[in-house]
């Protein structure tokens, strides 16, 4: 089928208004395109015996460049590791590495390096990932010693301001706060819809331990992410510490179904539902969770309710333009997060077991028909993305015609 209507087909039925942003965004920039097409990448996979004996592992699903940032934890304290988990499964642990590596690939064009660089960036990811997880120990990345580009991040996610975040997206209304609809960040909710999700996350705030915290103030709909947009997404504005600056900002988002455990569905355990399944996934494979990371269900449908975190907190790869040298230590970083992941999820619900895991490392030789299909893959993303662009500036055009 061609690539344009595989993504129509695979986007039916979501918000009109931001499935027009989310084509015009992915038509506009190749990896942008690998973003938010992670069903592609599964549906085309072909990566052979050798990367499909791989042992099993739990992983993110949508692993690229972009997937990996800073967060405050359920400590507040501020970590830097995998972030997004919408299409956690469980699959061979190559399948997380090769989705990685083609992003890398990919990536690395915008940033003005060549096929030469991005060869050596993934070898230096792969060893790194090698290394950590022969190593057998999930370790996470210490905020006093880190440096280069992650240092920088994590300091400016721990000296982050609750009441700086608060101002650039919310208005005080007297003593209260309401959140500032700007049609970029947040979008107004019809009154019916605004109605029901008050009285349900207030019924929400009744049952908890401490329900003035969760008292709502406002809400709004939430634009972010790539391969989610125009999925059902609320931004929750809650009374939290009682004054205005000790407001807290939840994220609402509805949970939809893994495009990799569609590829392998004899091997997902059963979940109550696929909220259960990301956020237990996402508890188990990073360092420390975001805080209130919960399943919870609205208007009969499964939502991964937690606390917003900042689009800002992600690296800034653009201020390495054309450079290897500090893009080499962050993307080694990488690797070892990967790694550190996986163990931390071996042996539960079918995933192999940390002995297993060492011992695939002990015996790299996987690693070459892993570059292989990596580098056999990426020119056709590009070309996809090509394709797509096409029938994208041509659907535009044409609806420009008819307002006309």
């Amino acid at each position: 089928m061609d690539v344009a209507k595989r993504i129509f087909r695979f986007n039916a039925g979501r918000d009109a208004r931001l499935l027009e942003r989310k084509y015009a965004r992915i038509a506009a920039d190749p990896f942008v395109f690998l973003r938010g097409t992670c069903h592609l990448f599964f549906e085309d996979w072909r990566g052979g015996r050798e990367l499909d004996a791989a042992p099993n592992a739990w992983i993110c699903g949508d692993l690229h460049l972009e997937n990996l940032g800073s967060y405050k934890g359920d400590n507040r304290l501020a970590y830097f590791d995998i972030n997004d988990f919408d299409e956690a499964a469980l699959a061979p642990c190559t399948w997380e590495v090769a989705r990685f590596l083609v992003s890398l690939h990919v990536g690395t064009r915008s940033l003005g390096l060549d096929l030469r660089e991005a060869r050596a960036l993934s070898r230096c990811f792969l060893d790194a990932y090698v290394a950590a997880l022969a190593d057998g120990k999930p370790r996470w990345i210490e905020r006093s010693i880190a440096d280069g580009l992650i240092g920088t991040l994590l300091g400016r996610v721990e000296q982050r301001r609750r009441k700086d975040f608060l101002n650039r997206h919310t208005v005080k209304d007297g003593k209260r706060r309401r959140f500032l609809i700007d049609d970029e960040h947040l979008l107004a909710l019809k009154n019916d819809e605004r109605e029901a999700l008050l009285d349900w996350f207030g019924r929400y705030a009744a049952r908890q331990p401490d329900a003035k915290f969760y008292r709502p103030l406002d809400v709004a709909q939430r634009i972010a992410g790539t391969g989610s947009l125009g999925l059902a997404r609320y931004a929750i504005l809650a009374q939290g510490k009682g004054s205005p600056n000790g407001n807290y900002v939840l994220d609402l988002k509805l949970a939809g179904n893994s495009s990799v455990g569609k590829r392998l569905p004899k091997r997902q355990p059963e979940w109550p539902d696929e909220a259960m399944r990301i956020v237990t996934v996402q508890k188990r494979m990073q360092a420390i969770a975001p805080a209130f990371l919960t399943p919870v269900d609205f208007v009969d449908r499964a939502f991964v309710l937690k606390e917003l975190q900042p689009l800002q907190d992600r690296l800034d790869l653009s201020a390495v333009q054309g450079k290897v040298k500090p893009l080499s230590a962050v993307i080694g970083s990488m690797g070892q997060l990967v790694a550190w992941s996986a163990l931390r999820g071996s042996g539960r619900q079918g995933a192999a077991c940390a002995d297993d895991l060492i011992a695939f490392a002990q015996d790299s030789r996987w690693t070459r028909a892993l570059i292989d299909y990596v580098e056999d893959y990426t020119p056709k993303v590009i070309a996809d993305w090509r394709r797509f662009r096409k029938v994208w500036q041509s659907m535009q055009k044409q609806s420009g015609k008819q307002k006309s």
